[in-house]
């Protein structure tokens, strides 16, 4: 699993741009399997990724098209995925999303996140002894019928809001 120290990310969007780039050898946010939401606001850039849950909600795939492999990351099989959008749906963060008609979800570069690599600032790991150790429960309900990226908005705003808090009551000393 990838996991975040979200006290250390910039929001540069390297990760992003390296993971694109490592899929399809194009530069692009469409084209990444991790989506920094930026929330200029309240100042929090939070990277979203399969956080390869307990669930497992994007394995209800009606084609079986989805199955989790031996590192717990997500595999999309092209011949058998007919861009239902179902596993879209299911995924209650927004870390899965069609593009050209094909789900993109994090495979975790088999083993050696490129966007982890990619990132300078410490701020993203991978831990692949974490795998399915997060419930994503919680967010199930509030994201029925919402687009991908209000899902992730949902999310890291929930997610940010005890960093958030400590920064305010640091302020305040």
């Amino acid at each position: 699993m990838i996991t975040l120290d979200l006290a250390r990310c910039s929001g540069c969007s390297r990760c992003e741009v390296n993971c694109s780039f490592f899929h399809s050898g194009k530069i692009g946010r469409s084209g990444a399997r991790i989506k920094v939401v930026k929330i200029e606001d309240i100042g929090i850039d939070y990277p979203v990724v399969c956080q390869q849950c307990r669930e497992r909600y994007c394995t209800k795939c009606p084609e079986k098209a989805i199955q989790v492999d031996s590192l717990g990351q997500v595999i999309v099989s092209p011949t058998l995925c007919t861009a239902c959008g179902t596993c879209e749906i299911l995924c209650p963060i927004g870390a899965i999303e069609l593009f050209e008609e094909i789900p993109l979800v994090c495979d975790l570069c088999g083993g050696d996140p490129r966007c982890v690599q990619a990132c300078t600032l410490d701020a993203l790991h991978y831990e692949p002894e974490a795998t399915g150790a997060i419930s994503l429960k919680e967010f199930k309900t509030s994201s029925r019928g919402l687009h991908p990226e209000a899902k992730r908005l949902r999310y890291v705003i929930a997610l940010s809001q005890e960093l958030r808090d400590r920064w305010v009551a640091e302020r305040r000393g």
